[in-house]
């Protein structure tokens, strides 16, 4: 199965364009939409696109791809950790950001929001430089990295490196319902100034069941992950097992990776990720943003609850029952089904 290069890129409309700058406020140019999909992105995907799906892949690369807020932080420590002799002192020694960097993070920092960070820590170059270091262009970082290298994307599978799965490099695809995704991703718009989203809940369920948030459209990103769910250098998982049997998807995990973990290794593995443990660990916290200022006072942390249905603290009624038809209208097109009763739809 093979990607196809994106042949046209195209601004929203403007009168739209104009309202999704009001409600996301750190991005100040405007959004586009990519290919046939109509992928939707900020202004700079348009002149940073090709640097992603020329990225060249290495064999012994190790991808975790996912559509947002889809348990992506935890599964990339699981498996740097599995990858990497259980070496708990470096994973708390150096931030995940720098063992596994996010490869299209730069596109979603817009130069003048950057010159915000830049000016409000004038007073400390260390700080300045930190920012800097963030921003970098994933792949100019993936470039300059010794091999193994750790690789998180929240790309679709179309727009990553044709050949990806064909290198011999091992890709984990994670996937989470989407009610839980939206729910946790609004927080995260909410607390991270590069998205700086301004509105409610209803208002931000909106742009995403009709493909107007980055990374969507939702389904098509993750039946692009199912569809390749059985090549044997692909790890298809759901959030919702990982949730409900930690260790079990360790050492699904680690098999895939061809490492081998004694039951001990696993039962503390399990513990070290547990997310009362895990809320706690600076080195995946992103506490290297919040140092910076670009974190949001106030606002729900990076990691939240790690639990499977919070989204019915945020769904009234209505909105429910409207999310649940636009999730039967999409699942019953494809034989995928999540391991939750609430999403499964019959045959």
């Amino acid at each position: 199965m093979s990607s196809e290069l994106p042949q046209d890129i195209k601004k929203v409309d403007e009168e739209l364009n104009q309202q999704l700058l009001r409600d996301f406020t750190g991005e100040k140019t405007g959004f586009v939409q990519v290919g046939p999909q109509k992928w939707f992105f900020p202004s700079k995907f348009a002149t940073e696109w090709s640097n992603y799906y020329n990225l060249k892949v290495r064999s012994d690369d190790v991808w975790v791809v996912t559509f947002p807020r889809s348990g992506t932080t935890w599964t990339q420590e699981l498996v740097w950790l599995i990858a990497n002799g259980l070496d708990y002192n470096t994973a708390r020694r150096i931030p995940l950001v720098e063992r596994f960097p996010f490869l299209e993070f730069n596109t979603f920092v817009h130069e003048e929001t950057k010159a915000e960070f830049l000016a409000e820590n004038a007073h400390d170059s260390m700080r300045q430089a930190m920012i800097e270091r963030i921003c970098e262009p994933g792949y100019k970082v993936l470039d300059a990295m010794a091999s193994p290298r750790f690789i998180k994307t929240h790309l679709p599978f179309s727009l990553l490196p044709p050949d990806l799965l064909e290198t011999g490099c091992k890709v984990i695809y994670v996937a989470r319902n989407p009610k839980d995704v939206a729910v946790s991703f609004y927080h995260l718009n909410r607390l991270i100034r590069t998205q700086g989203y301004q509105g409610d809940f209803k208002k931000y369920w909106n742009y995403f069941e009709k493909n107007l948030h980055p990374w969507t459209p939702y389904w098509t990103h993750v039946i692009e992950g199912w569809e390749r769910r059985s090549h044997p250098n692909l790890l298809f998982l759901f959030y919702e097992d990982m949730n409900k049997d930690l260790p079990a998807t360790i050492q699904k995990v680690a098999a895939f990776l061809e490492k081998h973990l004694t039951d001990e290794e696993v039962e503390f593995l399990s513990n070290y990720l547990d997310i009362t443990n895990f809320r706690r660990n600076s080195a995946v916290n992103f506490d290297l943003l919040k140092d910076v200022g670009m974190l949001i006072e106030g606002e729900q942390a990076f990691i939240r609850k790690g639990q499977t249905g919070s989204w019915i603290e945020e769904f009234t009624p209505e909105l429910q029952e409207r999310a649940d038809k636009w999730i039967e209208d999409n699942i019953k097109k494809t034989d995928l089904r999540f391991p939750t009763e609430k999403i499964a739809i019959p045959m």
